[in-house]
C-alpha cells in the first residue's frame, strides 16, 4: 500500500511543479510522513525531505526546460534572488540536521491554499505595471529580492519546501512578472536550490540512499513525468487557462496538506472529523454525477432547462443522503455551507467563459450562483432547525427530498407539458395544472418511500404524512413567486411534517 501512496505523492508533486512552479517536497513529505509507515521515527522527515528535494531536481530542471523554450524565464531580474537563495540553501539544511525531526510547517500549506484561491478568483495576473522581461531592477526590486532571497533559502533548505510557492509570489507581486515567466524562473532556481539540498540533506545523512533508493526512484520518475507534462500544457494554452489551472492545484494541493499535516491532531475536535466525513459524501456523490450530466449536456440536445433541474436533483438527494449519514446536525449544516462557498467562485470564474453560455442557460446575469448560494443556505438551514431544534434527523432529510425532487418535477412536466395555467389572483399566472400536478405527485412518492424506510413508520402512516406535506408544498409553490419558492416550500413541507409528529 505504501507504493501507492509514493505515487501519489510524486504525480501530485510534479503536477504541482508543472503548472505553478510549487516544490516537490509541499505535497510529498506530508503524504510520506502521514500515510506511510517506513517514514515514521526520528529521522522520517528528514527522509522524505531528501527524497522530495531529490525528485525535485529533475522535475524542476524538465520544467524549466520547456518553459524556457516558450522565453518564459526571466534571470536577470531573478539572478540576486537566486545567489541568496542558494547561498542559504546548504546553511537551513544543516539545521534542520541538528534540530531533528523537522515536519512540514503549516504557514506555507495555508498560503499554498489562499493563494489557490486567489489565482480562481483572479486568474489574469497581468497588469498595468508589469515588468518587461530583462528590464533592470530598481532599488525596491533589489531591497525585495535580497530579503525575500535569504528567507526563501533558508526557509527552503530548512524544510525542504515553501521556496517554489514563495518565489511565485515574489515574482509576479514584487516584481512584475506575469505568471509563466515566474513560474518558469523559479523552476529554473529550484533546480539548483534541490540539487544543493538534497546532496546536503544526503551527505548529512548517507542512509537515505541505503535504506530509501527504491522510494527514490519511483519518486524521481512519476514527479519528473508529471511534470514535463504538466509544463508542456501550461505552455501551450493561454495565461487565464494556467492561471485558473494553477489556482485550482494550488487550491486542492493546499486543502488537501493541511488536513495530512495536522492529521494527528483532528481527532481532537469531533466537528472537524465529522464535516471532513460529509463532506466527503459530497465529493464521492456529486463528482460523478457531474462527470455523467456535463458530457450529456455538450454532446446531446437535451434542453438547458432539463439539465438545471437534473442538477437540482443530484444537489437535493446529495444533501438528503448527507444528513442520514451525518454523525451530527452541526456537521452536516457545516458541509452544506461550504459547497454553497465552495461552488460559488467557481461558478463566478466559469461564468465569464464562453462555454458557460451553452452548459447553463441563465434568467439573469449571476441568477444560477446566487440560486445555489440559497439552495445550501436553505439547506443548512432546515438542518439546523429540523434536526438541531426539534431533533428530528430524518423529517429534515425527507423535507429536501419531497422539496428538491418535486419543485424539479413541476418544471420537468410544466414546462413542456404545461397547456392550462393556474388563472387565480394569487398566482403569478406562470404555473401549471399539469406542473403542480407532477409536483404533488412525485414529492409525495419520494416522501411515502423515505418515510417508509429512515422513519420506519406503517404503510398508512407514510401516506399521511407524505401525502399532507405534499399537498401543503405543493401549493406553497403555486401560490409564491418563481424567485421565492425556494424558501417557501422547504419551510412549508417541514413545518407540515413537524407539526403532525407532534400531534
Amino acid at each position: 500500500m505504501e507504493y501507492f501512496w509514493y505515487i501519489i505523492a510524486a504525480l501530485g508533486a510534479g503536477i504541482g511543479t508543472g503548472f505553478a512552479g510549487l516544490s516537490a517536497a509541499t505535497v510529498m513529505v506530508p503524504i510520506l510522513i502521514v500515510l506511510c509507515p517506513s517514514f515514521s521515527g526520528e529521522t522520517g522527515a528528514y527522509q522524505a525531505t531528501a527524497i522530495a528535494l531529490a525528485s525535485d531536481i529533475l522535475g524542476s530542471a524538465v520544467t524549466t526546460y520547456t518553459y524556457a523554450k516558450h522565453k518564459n524565464i526571466d534571470l536577470k531580474r531573478s539572478r540576486i534572488m537566486m545567489i541568496c537563495i542558494l547561498t542559504m540553501c546548504t546553511v537551513g539544511s544543516y539545521v534542520a540536521f541538528i534540530v531533528g525531526n523537522v515536519v512540514l510547517g503549516g504557514f506555507t500549506l495555508f498560503l499554498t491554499f489562499c493563494i489557490g484561491i486567489r489565482f480562481l478568483v483572479k486568474p489574469d495576473t497581468s497588469r498595468k505595471e508589469q515588468a518587461a522581461k530583462g528590464e533592470t531592477l530598481d532599488w525596491k526590486s533589489v531591497a525585495w529580492s535580497l530579503f525575500w532571497g535569504l528567507s526563501i533559502g533558508f526557509g527552503t533548505g530548512f524544510v525542504g519546501t515553501g521556496g517554489g510557492m514563495m518565489m511565485l509570489i515574489v515574482f509576479t507581486v514584487f516584481l512584475g512578472m506575469e505568471l509563466k515567466t515566474a513560474v518558469g524562473t523559479s523552476t529554473f532556481i529550484m533546480t539548483f536550490t534541490a540539487l544543493i539540498a538534497s546532496v546536503s540533506h544526503i551527505l548529512i545523512h548517507p542512509a537515505i540512499v541505503l535504506e530509501k533508493w527504491d522510494v527514490m526512484m519511483i519518486c524521481i520518475t512519476v514527479a519528473t513525468s508529471a511534470s514535463l507534462i504538466s509544463a508542456q500544457f501550461a505552455n501551450r494554452v493561454k495565461n487565464r487557462t494556467v492561471g485558473l489551472l494553477t489556482g485550482a492545484v494550488l487550491t486542492v494541493l493546499g486543502a488537501a496538506m493541511l488536513i495530512l499535516n495536522y492529521w494527528n491532531f483532528l481527532p481532537r475536535y469531533p466537528l472537524f472529523t465529522q464535516t471532513l466525513s460529509c463532506f466527503g459524501v459530497f465529493l464521492i456523490y456529486v463528482i460523478p454525477s457531474l462527470a455523467i450530466l456535463v458530457p450529456i449536456r455538450f454532446l446531446t440536445k437535451i434542453p438547458s432547462f432539463v439539465f438545471r433541474k437534473l442538477l437540482h436533483i443530484v444537489a437535493f438527494t446529495f444533501a438528503s443522503l448527507m444528513i442520514l449519514t451525518a454523525q451530527s446536525w452541526q456537521a452536516s449544516a457545516l458541509s452544506a455551507m461550504i459547497a454553497g462557498i465552495l461552488i460559488y467562485p467557481v461558478l463566478a470564474v466559469c461564468e465569464k467563459q464562453a462555454w458557460y453560455a451553452n452548459l447553463l442557460v441563465q434568467k439573469s446575469p449571476g441568477e444560477v450562483k446566487r440560486s445555489m448560494i440559497m439552495i445550501f443556505s436553505v439547506i443548512a438551514a432546515i438542518v439546523g432547525i429540523v434536526w438541531g431544534i426539534f431533533g428530528q434527523q430524518n423529517i429534515a432529510a425527507v423535507a429536501i427530498l419531497m422539496w428538491g425532487t418535486g419543485d424539479a418535477a413541476a418544471a420537468l412536466v410544466g414546462i413542456p407539458f404545461g397547456k392550462h395555467k393556474v388563472k387565480c389572483r394569487l398566482t403569478d399566472g406562470k404555473k401549471s395544472w399539469e406542473g403542480s400536478a407532477a409536483m404533488l405527485l412525485v414529492s409525495f412518492l419520494c416522501g411515502f418511500g423515505t418515510l417508509l424506510l429512515v422513519q420506519k413508520m406503517t404503510p398508512p402512516q407514510a401516506l399521511y404524512y407524505a401525502a399532507t406535506a405534499a399537498l401543503f408544498g405543493t401549493v406553497a409553490e403555486l401560490f409564491t413567486p418563481s424567485e421565492y419558492d425556494t424558501i417557501t416550500v422547504p419551510e412549508t413541507v417541514a413545518a407540515v411534517l413537524l407539526l403532525i409528529l407532534s400531534l
